[in-house]
């Protein structure tokens, strides 16, 4: 019973902090109307095979194991939070963590990609934080690349018997940084440099974030860890039927 408290404690502490989060409208969301269309409708089209899994990724875990609609609950409310706490940048735009490693190293990337969209969505709706039209290309960037990071540096760091803790603090820090490696990309795909072409762009756009991104993505690591040593602490049955800790059966990934 206590442990239960504990838990909706801790969720209804995540969803209060989203409720105090102040919105800024220029975020490193790539903003609404802010892509050319073509570029809108690619992005939109590229993520769609890896939603498609991520839906069955979670209607798998969900179907063999009713207690994760816990953590995915929790999981999808960490990245909410985070990732509506901006702090400006050098160039007058903003910088915020993701939030999605904690996600990616319970469920998967692809189930994350599904966490992601409907946060994004609900932000450009909301908080007016990225848009509609941008959907496809800040769903790729946040939910699907730097998930995917963070789960093969979490894979990586298990198969090398790194420290636990040290693993959860690289997924996060590496996924929240490769994913403004693509944001920039990104715009600089679609606003190549007049003089040095995509490359030149997204090294300007890289070193427009990278002061702010830099110190952020430490900070995401270590929340990240202190989430999961709760979780540890407080949901360790939850834990062990999703097969994150020992004496379970892993459902992650099993589409």
């Amino acid at each position: 019973m206590k442990q239960r408290i504990n838990k909706r404690m801790l969720l209804l502490s995540l969803l209060a902090c989203s409720l105090l989060a102040a919105p800024t409208a220029n975020a490193m969301h790539i903003m609404e109307g802010y892509l050319p269309a073509g570029y809108c409708i690619a992005w939109g089209i590229i993520c769609l095979p890896v939603l498609f899994f991520g839906f069955r990724s979670i209607q798998n875990c969900i179907h063999n194991n009713r207690r994760a609609l816990t953590l995915l609950a929790m999981s999808g409310a960490f990245i909410f939070v985070i990732s509506s706490l901006k702090i400006p940048s050098l160039s007058g735009s903003c910088s915020h963590m993701t939030g999605t490693g904690l996600g990616a190293i319970l469920f998967g990337p692809s189930a994350v990609s599904i966490l992601g969209l409907i946060v994004l969505l609900f932000q450009a709706l909301l908080l007016a934080h990225g848009g509609l039209t941008t959907l496809g290309a800040n769903t790729f960037s946040m939910a699907i690349a730097g998930p995917f990071v963070s789960y093969g540096i979490f894979q990586l760091c298990k198969k090398t018997k790194l420290n636990h803790r040290v693993s959860i603090f690289l997924a996060a820090f590496f996924g929240d940084l490769f994913t403004y490696c693509i944001t920039s990309f990104q715009l600089a795909l679609a606003y190549p440099s007049a003089e040095g072409g995509i490359m030149a762009s997204a090294v300007k756009f890289l070193g427009v974030f990278a002061p702010t991104q830099l110190p952020l993505a430490v900070i995401e690591g270590i929340l990240t860890v202190v989430v999961m040593i709760g979780l540890e602490t407080y949901a360790k049955p939850e834990l062990r039927a999703l097969g994150f800790l020992k004496g379970g059966t892993s459902h992650v990934e099993n589409n």
